[in-house]
């Protein structure tokens, strides 16, 4: 958001309150929205179209029920070269893999952690294997055992 808006400017907050409803359902109808923020229907279409130009929104999705769909196993693996000095390109080595829902690129004696959903134990070894092999890393995995809450809005 920008900070050029003086204070006395509403639109800051209320673009903040437009983005914090619209992560928490992106399916709220423009009459939904409005009557939350106190603006016209027309206005909130403007903003929302304005916070989507801006790349505020990236985008509307589903979110899906991983245990329903068969995959109740979640895991985090932390992937490190074997070798130091070989490409950096291990996400892209591993972008074919669908069990790895995440990759993130991190600082520390790993260079990457991924979200993995995975149908068993086994399926979770297999999975481990073919990422050793595809990518040329060590793996380091801690099991998920429950979850509070994911996918919350960063506002």
């Amino acid at each position: 958001m920008s900070s050029s808006n003086s204070p006395a400017d509403p639109a800051p907050d209320v673009d903040r309150a437009l983005l914090s409803a619209l992560a928490r359902d992106g399916r709220a109808s423009y009459t939904d929205l409005a009557e939350r923020v106190g603006l016209s229907v027309s206005a909130v279409h403007q903003r929302v179209r304005r916070l989507e130009q801006r790349g505020l929104i990236t985008g509307y999705g589903a979110h899906l029920d991983a245990k329903l769909l068969g995959l109740p196993l979640t895991a985090f693996v932390s992937i490190t070269p074997i070798e130091a000095a070989q490409p950096d390109d291990a996400p892209a080595r591993l972008a074919h893999l669908d069990a790895i829902e995440e990759c993130h690129s991190v600082a520390g004696v790993e260079s990457y952690i991924l979200k993995v959903r995975v149908a068993s134990p086994d399926a979770l070894e297999a999975l481990l294997q073919q990422i050793r092999a595809v990518a040329n890393v060590t793996t380091r995995t801690t099991v998920v055992l429950s979850t509070a809450y994911e996918k919350r809005p960063p506002i």
